[in-house]
């Protein structure tokens, strides 16, 4: 891991820091470490490697803040444009003001499940800009995990047992669980995953996303149904059907 300064967040009082899990140094280097606000310095970011869940990084760094901060997890192949800390900043500002029971917030998630979804985010995703038709800021069901921030005095931590997958939407119903609020902010940046959506991949992946929706499916089947930014879960089983239909093991 690396690095410990803090940026001053919504306010004055309000430390944020950044975290990520990398596995590849090169798309580490080629995206968010290519964020100007990173490149600056004088933001805390600390990024750790061969971690068996994004919990390992994110709860070790979790435990490194002080109670009045927040913490952002952004992935790897994230990238902040010029000036995203202080748009990130004023609207998490304006967030916490609207909702004082805010406890995680991100820039991409689903409102309610069902029939009755309300997608809401402003991103590029893999070259493809996403501008939901939900007005920002809006409270949100689930998250999507490329970049979510948790309060830290609110004492949630990421579930080891989601491994890489659906750790934000767990985090979220965590917050709902304990009185807590959930939102998706304005906060505009890059994603550039190089996992394929769907068709042909690694059996390790496909195996692994069964394993972690199994997982989150067992501990969330009291709050069916839930929607995810990706996967629509009605009954235990779902996660690993829709898989099944949209992927092929690469040969």
């Amino acid at each position: 891991m690396a690095m410990r300064d803090y940026l001053d967040g919504a306010n004055a009082s309000t430390p944020i820091a950044l975290v990520t899990c990398a596995s590849r140094m090169d798309v580490l280097s080629q995206r968010l470490a290519q964020s100007p606000c990173l490149q600056k310095g004088g933001w805390l970011w600390s990024t750790y490697f061969n971690c068996t869940s994004a919990a390992d990084a994110f709860n070790a760094a979790l435990a490194t803040m002080p109670a009045s901060g927040w913490l952002i997890w952004a992935h790897q192949d994230v990238y902040l444009p010029e000036g995203w800390e202080i748009q990130f900043q004023q609207a998490l500002g304006a967030a916490q003001k609207r909702w004082p029971t805010l406890a995680v917030v991100g820039v991409y998630g689903v409102q309610g499940a069902g029939n009755k979804t309300v997608r809401a985010g402003h991103v590029l995703d893999r070259g493809q800009l996403l501008k939901e038709p939900a007005a920002l800021p809006c409270l949100v069901d689930s998250l999507d995990e490329l970049l979510l921030a948790v309060r830290v005095n609110t004492g949630l931590r990421m579930d080891p047992a989601m491994g890489f997958d659906f750790y934000a939407t767990d985090l979220v119903l965590q917050a709902q669980e304990a009185g807590f609020c959930a939102a998706v902010v304005d906060a505009f940046c890059e994603h550039w995953s190089d996992t394929p959506a769907r068709g042909a991949m690694p059996r390790q992946l496909i195996e692994r996303v069964k394993t972690n929706g199994r997982a989150f499916e067992s501990k969330w089947a009291h709050r069916f149904p839930i929607q995810t930014p990706c996967f629509g879960i009605a009954q235990c089983g779902d996660v690993a059907a829709f898989v099944d239909a949209i992927a092929v093991e690469q040969p």
